[in-house]
């Protein structure tokens, strides 16, 4: 009897140490992004939904953003154990196979879709869909070995989630939407292309062209700093189209000059170096401004 129990307990625990690995599949920091934006697109939307039909709808978006990581995942595998930011996910250490994480891709692909399908509306479903294929097949298969523009291109599947969440409530598109997502489309760049600085031996090693092999050290912190200061315009176009106002707009514009003076002081380094302590902090500040802003934009319809 005592044997048998012993048994239940470590197939018990063995379950739970296989569904830790294939969450980590799905990019859990990732999907607490999506989960973010995707509820601020929600919450601001002029449409009110209910709390369940809400929380449901932002589950299903998340789980298929999980879903597109997965497949990347699975993808990416040996790209992953080459590389020292990656070499301890499920795949490249042994604890995850690639046919299970392509299973488990698929399968929480077709999930998502068809539930938000079922229990939202069509309009978010197919920008959910969009949002999968796009990752799986353009940025990650198709671009990510081809061009240096890998994320700036890539980046419009990371800034679909706040627009399906105000498809969520509105079950249409409008203007307002589109400013979450050049948001996140702008900021895009300068966030990974600081991180590719600091990390270029480990997308050298992996043959990933990102920009400062493709153009150098120079020619990267220029486009770090450009992408920053077109923060400024499209920080300042929700309030020109009056989807906000300056509760908004006045914090937002002081975190995103911030931001420039980061870049720019990146920028200024010495010509074809980079300060690794420098990127860190451009890094590090983008996602906290990213959140920032997305706070902002739920204070401003609160007040």
């Amino acid at each position: 009897m005592s044997s048998l129990k012993l048994k239940k307990d470590n197939l018990s625990q063995e379950d739970l140490l296989n569904f830790s690995e294939l969450f980590k599949l799905m990019k859990p920091r990732v999907m607490s992004l999506v989960i973010f934006t995707c509820a601020v697109g929600l919450l601001t939307a002029p449409t009110m939904v209910s709390t369940q039909d809400a929380i449901i709808g932002i589950l299903l978006v998340s789980m298929g953003a999980g879903a597109a990581g997965a497949l990347n995942m699975w993808y990416e595998s040996d790209l992953d154990a080459l590389m020292s930011r990656t070499c301890l996910r499920p795949i490249p250490t042994g604890k995850v196979n690639k046919n299970q994480a392509l299973i488990f891709g698929i399968t929480l692909s077709v999930i998502s879709v068809v539930a938000l399908d079922y229990f939202t509306n069509r309009v978010s479903a197919g920008i959910l869909l969009f949002t999968i294929i796009f990752y799986v097949l353009i940025y990650t298969i198709w671009l990510k070995k081809r061009t240096s523009q890998n994320i700036v291109i890539g980046g419009a599947a990371g800034a679909l989630p706040p627009v399906i969440g105000w498809t969520i409530a509105t079950g249409s598109l409008s203007l307002e939407p589109l400013v979450f997502f050049l948001i996140i489309f702008f900021w895009t760049p300068s966030h990974f292309w600081a991180l590719s600085l600091y990390k270029s031996e480990d997308y050298k090693r992996a043959n990933i062209p990102m920009l400062p092999l493709t153009n150098g050290i120079e020619s990267t912190k220029v486009n770090i700093f450009v992408y920053s200061l077109i923060m400024l315009p499209v920080i300042i176009f929700p309030y020109i189209i009056n989807f906000v106002g300056l509760v908004f707009l006045i914090p937002s514009l002081l975190l995103t000059i911030y931001y420039n003076f980061l870049c720019f002081d990146l920028y200024k380094f010495k010509k074809n170096k980079f300060s690794a302590k420098k990127a860190k902090s451009i890094f590090g500040y983008s996602i906290l401004y990213l959140f920032l802003v997305f706070v902002l934009f739920l204070i401003d319809k609160i007040l």
